[in-house]
């Protein structure tokens, strides 16, 4: 056992640089994961930090308060790759800014979502845990968001969130059906893997969805144009909230793992 532990920590530290191009002594110990590059481009440009990973599979950079923004792509095996690939640094918190689709009418595009659990409608997390084991965040990390969010004034959204493998699926009335029965409040395709394979890793976890479409109603579906005004009507809130959420973790020193293995 020992040197099977041995083996995945030497891999781990060897693949988190290949995969963002960031040597290991420049990941800070609070790190953003997101799905755009852009995010990743405004964090390198409001603290003047260098971007690693470039033409690569993921882009990081690192602020001279030791917050770490990476950008891992799109969909599930990404999302537990990179929370596996964490593990060579043991991150004291793990903030995933995603957009997400609101599956209710009174959830509206712009809103945000503070996922109180995650239906693992994905598979990937079955390599790491049956069924029976939740795809939960760390609340603590969650009470810290909250409070940044009511600190500007804007309210946020609690609920369940669906993640699943499938990108297309806005056609299929038997599938949102289901969604509707099962009640979630929105659907995304990452949330949950992160949730479970942080819980496998130990690394304290949470994520701020931003609902970017409303895809149950026909007039709500995701195009390129509406994505664009999204992103430049509420991307520069989403970040400045995450980062203000590490900000004030790495000024308090407080930890949020609430669990103790």
């Amino acid at each position: 056992m020992e040197g099977n532990n041995i083996e995945r920590r030497a891999i781990v530290e060897n693949w988190l640089p290949r995969y963002t191009g960031m040597p290991l002594d420049e990941f800070g110990n609070l790190v953003l994961l997101t799905n755009f590059y852009n995010y990743v481009e405004r964090f390198s440009e409001r603290f003047d930090s260098e971007i690693y990973g470039i033409g690569g599979p993921m882009q990081a950079s690192t602020n001279s308060k030791g917050i770490t923004i990476v950008n891992f792509g799109i969909g599930s095996p990404n999302a537990a790759t990179i929370m596996d690939l964490l593990s060579a640094v043991k991150p004291d918190a793990v903030l995933f800014l995603g957009k997400c689709g609101g599956l209710k009418s009174s959830v509206h595009v712009g809103d945000f979502v503070l996922p109180i659990a995650a239906i693992r409608g994905e598979g990937t997390g079955l390599d790491y845990y049956p069924f029976e084991v939740p795809a939960l965040p760390s609340f603590r990390l969650h009470n810290f968001v909250a409070e940044e969010i009511v600190a500007r004034n804007r309210d946020y959204r609690t609920g369940v969130v669906y993640t699943t493998n499938r990108r297309v699926w806005e056609w299929d009335e038997d599938f949102k059906k289901y969604l509707k029965f099962i009640r979630v409040i929105g659907i995304d395709m990452e949330t949950a893997t992160l949730f479970l394979v942080g819980h496998f890793n130990e690394i304290p976890r949470g994520a701020l969805l931003l609902v970017s479409d409303t895809p149950m109603f026909p007039d709500g579906i995701k195009t390129e144009e509406k994505d664009r005004e999204v992103t430049k009507q509420f991307t520069d809130l989403h970040l400045e909230i995450g980062i203000a959420t590490m900000e004030t973790l790495s000024r308090k020193g407080e930890k949020v793992k609430h669990l103790r293995y």
